[in-house]
């Protein structure tokens, strides 16, 4: 019997090659992109899924005064992880852990540099699961000196030999050799904590014994094991108490607030939460369950389509029902044979979106950053969810058409009078409305997204980010930067050279400073950025007040230029003065520092957040961690050619690196243009099914009406008034569709763009222009099937009254 339903099935489907092919076309691009999204979104939701304990990330609120608003941040302090668990027996384990970017190391004449290493507690491996191939998780990281590294760290330093045991020497702050007690598997990808090597905390606590009296310095993560069913909500109640016991002196302990997150949540819900340096493709949870939505959209206009292709086509298989009924074939006999018409098509439709899905993956992988893969056939469990989806999906699908077709009267349909007209349309004409409010939604959606992205990265943040390259410095080449500052600046390609604490564009550091103006001492807190005398020059950052840093050797260190927002913070207790009357004002860590300059404000972090208090302090004896170079554009590659000949000439045991500085702000906002890409993708694929669907459905309605069209023409109907006829119905759907779309659209826009502190406005136009393009799509998708009968010879379509 099924054999017989899908091999009728087979020939209806082959009979109708128009029809099946734009419903499997639809199918198969909406399948495609739902399977993309999917793999995105289990990626997504894999990260950290390997973890088996209980495990939870300390977080701080900081709210000190002079900061513009409090932020969240990742960082704590050094004692709390041990206090923590000593005050609350709630906390079973804690380990903190702190990283070291670009970490040199060596063995032998062989000297690498590993991307990171983390310095961590000995509990690491006992709360975390990452694989040890060799060594003991109890005691590889308990003392002093000892470093555990991954596999193809090893394979780097030591070819195929067998690690354990041997030595490799760590250039950080100070020359320190290491013992290698353990070899990891190499961590993986879906891991937000990424590194090369491990290295006990204890080779740094055991000089400096004093770090346990570190409250205020905020400088590592510390992550916390909870009992099983320990409820974190309640143990986040009582740290307030804990804070006012460690640090009560001077009520610092009101500065800050605690609250814990889930180690399964840190990668996809701590977009609010800044200088959050260990997590790896940290992306939001909103725009992964924001795709997950859209993908569902438009698998279900797809489905529409079908439905929608299905009744519209019920006159024809009207007579088929009549005869199977008269010869005794029941109402599910008949809705299973639709069914599985509708199931064929599917699984043809998956073949070919599972083609789509491998054709269009490396283009996924370069936007997304990720390296997702569809491996079918090394996952049963995933092809036969595959297969298991596209089944119901054919089954959904066909279920109307199924009870609407199946439900004819074999008396009625046989003598002609089966009802195809505006009651029986009424379901059609909704899903068409639905298909399109849908399709205009995303079309609104993806504009707005484009604009906010393209003001970001036009808008003048209030520096000169062009033709600026960036080298980072690391704990060597930073003493050669004089050096290197001197050898640069002697060749005509080079304009400009500047050191700096830290990358305009990234979250910048915050440091407790004090002020002294007409009453007492004030201290407050600010964003700082160390940098030497040039800074303002190369980025030609205006001063609204006051002079530039000196370049007399007795002003480092003493000299502070702050921006507009810390002006006006510091004039809140003295009304009535000026920015000029703060010139020259005690201000920094310490009694001996001045204030001798005022800077324009200007966007040192992303456009997500307002511009905080800042201060510039010019001491290069801190050390820089990038030098800032401002090259001759014009010749950009013989520039860069130069820098490196320099460095390997002064730093000739530290590889060269270099990005141009808008590139780094193009990093910055890479999850953005990931958003406005995928989702402009997406409603392109929305739309395209959707006209899909009415190019079948007006193709249909112009082969209905051939007759009455044959009619007009003979009685005198032109060309335009026949194509105006026929498309007029369609196209008052799409307009029923905006007036729906538009209230939805400016709600979700309204609600996405509060995440920015500086955006766009939300313009009228665009909502009528997205109408505009979706009834000229339309317009052009109907008119193509319009003409075509309208310029049909009316002899032919008459020929049989």
């Amino acid at each position: 019997m099924f054999k017989n339903y899908f091999k009728t099935a087979w020939r209806n489907l082959w009979k109708r090659k128009a029809y099946s092919i734009i419903n499997i076309i639809g199918l198969a691009i909406g399948m495609a992109a739902c399977i993309i999204i999917m793999m995105f979104v289990l990626y997504e939701k894999s990260f950290d899924s390997f973890h088996t304990k209980n495990i939870y990330r300390l977080n701080e609120v900081q709210k000190f005064e002079g900061m513009v608003s409090s932020q969240k941040v990742a960082l704590s302090m050094f004692p709390m992880g041990p206090t923590l668990k000593n005050e609350f027996p709630e906390i079973q384990n804690y380990t903190r852990v702190s990283w070291r970017r670009k970490m040199q190391v060596r063995n032998g004449n062989k000297r690498v540099y590993l991307d990171q290493g983390l310095l961590a507690d000995s509990t690491f491996l006992q709360m975390f699961d990452f694989k040890l191939l060799n060594g003991n998780r109890q005691t590889v990281l308990q003392k002093p000196n000892s470093v555990i590294i991954t596999k193809a760290t090893a394979d780097k330093l030591f070819g195929n030999e067998n690690v354990i045991g041997k030595t490799i020497t760590y250039y950080g702050g100070d020359t320190t050799n290491l013992l290698i007690t353990g070899v990891l598997d190499n961590i993986p990808q879906n891991s937000q904590i990424q590194f090369d090597a491990l290295i006990s905390f204890s080779t740094v606590y055991s000089r400096n014994p004093r770090m346990m009296d570190n409250w205020g310095g905020n400088w590592l993560d510390t992550y916390l094991e909870l009992a099983p069913n320990s409820n974190a909500a309640a143990l986040e109640k009582k740290f307030p108490a804990y804070l006012k016991k460690y640090m009560a002196e001077d009520d610092r302990w009101k500065n800050y607030e605690l609250f814990l997150l889930p180690l399964k949540d840190v990668h996809s819900k701590a977009g609010d939460i800044g200088l959050d340096y260990l997590n790896y493709q940290k992306f939001d949870n909103n725009y992964t369950n924001t795709f997950f939505i859209i993908a569902l959209i438009v698998l279900l206009i797809a489905c529409i389509n079908f439905m929608n292709l299905s009744t519209a086509r019920s006159a024809e298989r009207a007579r088929e029902v009549g005869i199977r009924k008269s010869v005794g074939a029941f109402r599910w006999q008949l809705s299973l044979q639709f069914i599985s018409e509708s199931v064929i098509l599917s699984l043809i439709a998956m073949a070919l979106a599972i083609g789509l899905v491998e054709l269009c993956l490396p283009f996924v992988n370069n936007l997304s950053q990720r390296n997702l893969q569809l491996p079918l056939f090394n996952n049963p469990l995933l092809l036969l969810t595959i297969i298991g989806g596209t089944i119901m999906i054919g089954i959904i699908s066909g279920l109307y058409p199924a009870a609407y077709l199946s439900a004819f009267q074999p008396v009625k349909v046989l003598k002609g009078s089966v009802q195809t007209g505006r009651n029986k349309s009424f379901l059609r004409n909704t899903l068409v409305v639905a298909q399109f409010a849908s399709a205009i939604f995303l079309m609104i959606s993806t504009v707005f997204a484009v604009r906010q992205l393209n003001y970001m990265q036009q808008r003048d943040p209030g520096f000169s980010k062009d033709q600026v390259v960036t080298v980072p410095l690391d704990n060597f080449s930073y003493t050669k930067y004089d050096v290197l500052k001197q050898d640069l600046l002697s060749n005509s390609l080079i304009t400009g050279v500047t050191g700096a604490q830290d990358e305009l564009g990234s979250h910048l550091d915050q440091s407790g400073i004090q002020f002294q103006g007409d009453g007492p001492m004030r201290q407050l807190t600010g964003t700082r950025l160390i940098v030497d005398p040039d800074y303002l020059t190369l980025y030609k950052i205006p001063l609204t007040a006051g002079k530039n840093f000196s370049k007399e050797p007795s002003a480092n260190g003493r000299e502070y230029i702050i921006n507009e927002a810390m002006a006006k913070e510091l004039l809140k207790d003295n009304k009535g003065k000026n920015m000029q009357w703060l010139l020259g004002r005690n201000f920094g860590f310490d009694s001996s520092g001045t204030i001798v300059g005022i800077a324009k404000d200007f966007n040192f972090n992303s456009l997500h957040y307002k511009i905080e208090t800042m201060f510039l302090f010019n001491q290069k004896d801190w050390g820089f961690s990038n030098m800032s170079v401002k090259i001759n554009g014009s010749k950009a590659k013989d520039a860069v050619a130069f820098i490196q000949s320099v460095w390997q000439k002064n730093c000739p045991d530290s590889p060269f690196e270099y990005h141009f500085l808008d590139e780094h702000f193009e990093d910055v906002y890479r999850a953005d243009a990931q958003v406005s890409t995928i989702v402009g993708i997406l409603a392109g694929i929305a739309i395209i099914i959707s006209c899909l669907g009415l190019f079948g459905l007006a193709s249909y309605a112009a082969e209905r009406r051939i007759k009455e069209v044959g009619i007009r023409k003979v009685l005198g109907a032109s060309v335009n008034n026949i194509v105006g006829m026929l498309s007029k119905d369609f196209l008052k759907y799409v307009l029923i569709a905006a007036l729906i779309a538009w209230p939805l659209a400016w709600f979700s826009v309204y609600k996405w763009l509060q995440d920015y502190a500086y955006r766009v406005a939300i313009s009228w136009w665009i909502f009528l222009l997205a109408v505009v393009v979706a009834m000229l799509i339309a317009f052009f998708t109907i008119s193509f099937q319009a003409l075509k009968a309208a310029v049909a010879n009316p002899v032919k379509s008459l020929r049989t009254e």
